[in-house]
């Protein structure tokens, strides 16, 4: 009775293996068809043809360099943070006596450093990927990096680091850095905001999409000037001469779009779940998790960064626990790293479901900072 059963494997195992061997042909054919032409020439048409592929082998080996893993990946790296030679909380005076004169100075912000390190992480630590014109030609001019399983792991990863900061800009110019939302928008906040919200896909020519043309200002650059603009703001508080209002209200709003844009990644992630059960060839799994990841990464350091810029807040409101489960929740969302990233049924034996995985950590987390922020509206 198991005749039957083997024969269905057996022909399943030789179909697949008969469509990968097609599909690597598929792959290779250009490389063999220039190898042959290659051999059957001349020296000097070999010369020639070695001149227009020179440029080709060299950017795509820089390509792949850069995109094939992530540098300076450190889980620990808000601890770099908590022992700043000012830790007082962001934007608290205090009289210093020097001689004659009395100087005040004030305390600077941990978001802001965090998040301005994130964009450094981003785009000098690391290669800007979304707009290289190698990763947006994709696979021979024909399919998406994207929607393959090679160089684009980077890129959502680096995605989703970028969105957690745009998000934090945004509440650090609207209402973190003036008084009671009355005031004025500080000009380097505003001009971090502006900058860090460019489209991420531009390089110097964009011929391949539809991107400004050129000649033109790369995305990593004008993230560059939201960097400079953070360090700015962030001397400018330190000196007494910025505000930061850290009020409860301030963080329960700023802990209330977190929760709303890692809830948006959560509800991505559902879809896919739910409408993609291909295990290991989802070729799009991968950059959900990935973009999951790289989200998570950044508001691991983020929100640590917020909570020491709202001591009192945390303190009076009793929030320090709940606060740890929640890093905790997070950590563990970010430890996930699976050789090969599989999308299968929930109930499933042979391939694991590692966006579900993730989902599950997202959501735990989510409910803490929905937790808290219940306690601050109390």
């Amino acid at each position: 009775m198991l005749d039957p059963l083997f024969n269905w494997i057996s022909r399943i195992w030789h179909a697949l293996i008969a469509a990968i061997k097609r599909l690597i042909a598929l792959i290779i054919a250009p490389f063999v068809a220039v190898y042959t032409f290659f051999q059957t020439s001349g020296w000097i048409l070999r010369g020639l043809i070695l001149l227009i592929l020179l440029p080709f082998v060299l950017g795509y080996g820089h390509f792949a360099w850069h995109a094939l893993w992530i540098r300076d990946f450190d889980l620990d790296y808000p601890q770099r943070f908590a022992k700043s030679t000012n830790m007082r909380p962001a934007g608290e005076q205090v009289a210093v006596e020097g001689g004659d004169a009395t100087t005040k100075t004030c305390g600077s912000s941990r978001v802001i450093e965090i998040t301005a390190d994130l964009i450094d992480f981003n785009v000098n630590r690391n290669k800007w990927i979304s707009s290289n014109p190698l990763y947006k030609m994709g696979l021979f001019w024909v399919i998406d990096w994207d929607k393959t399983w090679f160089f684009d792991n980077k890129a959502a990863f680096q995605r989703g680091v970028h969105q957690a900061a745009s998000r934090t800009a945004i509440e650090l110019a609207d209402a973190l850095g003036r008084a009671r939302g009355t005031s004025a928008i500080n000009t380097d906040l505003r001009k971090a905001k502006g900058n860090i919200q460019f489209d991420q896909r531009t390089w110097y020519f964009n011929i391949f999409d539809d991107q400004p043309f050129g000649p033109t200002t790369r995305s990593q650059t004008y993230y560059r000037r939201a960097l400079v603009s953070m360090h700015k703001y962030n001397t400018d508080l330190a000196a007494c001469n910025a505000t930061f209002d850290a009020r409860a209200d301030n963080l329960m709003q700023f802990l209330d779009r977190i929760a709303k844009d890692i809830g948006a990644t959560s509800a991505a992630i559902k879809d896919r779940s739910e409408q993609y059960n291909s295990g290991w060839f989802d070729t799009r799994a991968d950059d959900i998790f990935m973009f999951a990841k790289g989200q998570l990464y950044a508001y691991y350091g983020i929100l640590q960064g917020i909570r020491a810029d709202f001591p009192e807040v945390v303190k009076s409101r009793a929030l320090a626990d709940i606060w740890n489960l929640m890093d905790d929740h997070l950590r563990r969302a970010i430890e996930l790293d699976p050789l090969i990233i599989s999308n299968g049924n929930e109930d499933g034996f042979i391939m694991p479901t590692h966006l579900t995985t993730i989902g599950f950590y997202i959501l735990r987390a989510r409910s803490n900072l929905v937790e808290i922020r219940s306690v601050l509206d109390r």
